[in-house]
């Protein structure tokens, strides 16, 4: 994913039409827009039914019903929280509330200085070391409250080093 990264409504057009013809076309496009810049922007949805002969209604209908979708730009880190069912026995709900807390938002938002998204999911298959988070693409496995906040802490002096 290239989050942040600048796009144009022919960059859009252009995933749209290289997707469209497929049956159906309209999951394949939204996962493609969402992997080439991030998030699905509103300028998207319009296209969107345009091209697949639907309305924004139904387009929104989808986007909606899916929560990995999302219409706003994500965070510079995404942090998911594993809910399924080994991880809950092993402590993820406390640990979900510790990340709200801690990072001032709630699942599908993204903390005020754009540094983290948090986002539920609902197994990372790792169960073994549950309960487990992924931050972008990397899973940490028995994750307390304090090794959440290491993990925080570490991402967000990376991110200083690198400013």
């Amino acid at each position: 994913m290239n989050v942040g990264k600048e796009w144009t409504e022919a960059s859009i057009q252009k995933i749209i039409d290289s997707l469209k013809h497929q049956p159906g076309a309209m999951l394949p496009i939204l996962h493609a827009i969402q992997d080439e810049i991030g998030y699905i922007p509103e300028t998207a949805v319009s296209l969107i039914a345009e091209s697949l002969i639907q309305t924004r209604a139904e387009v929104h209908g989808v986007i909606s019903f899916y929560h990995h979708f999302r219409t706003t730009p994500p965070g510079k880190h995404t942090i998911e929280v594993c809910r399924a069912e080994a991880c809950q026995a092993m402590g993820c709900r406390s640990l979900e509330q510790h990340a709200k807390s801690t990072l001032g938002i709630d699942y599908h938002q993204t903390t005020a200085d754009r540094d983290f998204s948090l986002e539920p999911v609902y197994c990372l298959g790792n169960c073994a070391t549950a309960p487990s988070i992924r931050v972008d693409d990397k899973i940490y496995g028995r994750v307390s409250v304090e090794r959440f906040d290491e993990l925080v802490a570490d991402f967000r002096q990376d991110m200083k080093e690198v400013s």
